[in-house]
């Protein structure tokens, strides 16, 4: 069974501080913390992928014109509290498998090493449909 775990970062938070405001050891604590999960979960053969996001300023929206062709927009609204940090893609063996990692990611550090206790959001990823439909 396949799970994509989508890490929220809000700023909208105190405990969320931007990344950018951290001090040098405490970013490279995070990123470690990161590197060694992933690397437990390819261990166990679980990890499928999993990528860090570029911030909600490097985004862009899309949407398909009248025309068909690509109308961009810059990322998020600037208000937008909330955005998309990063994700895995595992193939774990249950739902209370990929809640359990969920969890695990959750406790990545932040300032002063204390865990962040991001919410990570669970999505089953779907299969394709019957090839007779």
């Amino acid at each position: 069974m396949k799970y994509m775990l989508l890490m929220q970062f809000s700023a909208a938070f105190d405990e969320f501080p931007m990344i950018y405001t951290w001090q040098p050891e405490e970013v490279q604590a995070h990123i470690g913390f990161m590197r060694d999960l992933n690397a437990k979960l390819a261990s166990a053969g679980e990890l499928v992928e999993a990528q860090g996001l570029g911030g909600p300023e490097q985004a862009k929206i899309v949407r398909a014109g009248a025309d068909g062709r690509p109308v961009v927009t810059e990322g998020p609204f600037a208000e937008t509290k909330e955005f998309l940090a990063g994700y895995w893609i595992v193939d774990v063996e249950s739902p209370e498998r990929a809640v359990e990692i969920a969890a695990l990611a959750s406790t990545a550090p932040g300032p002063g090493g204390r865990p962040l206790h991001m919410p990570i959001e669970v999505h089953p990823v779907m299969s394709a449909p019957p090839q007779d439909m």
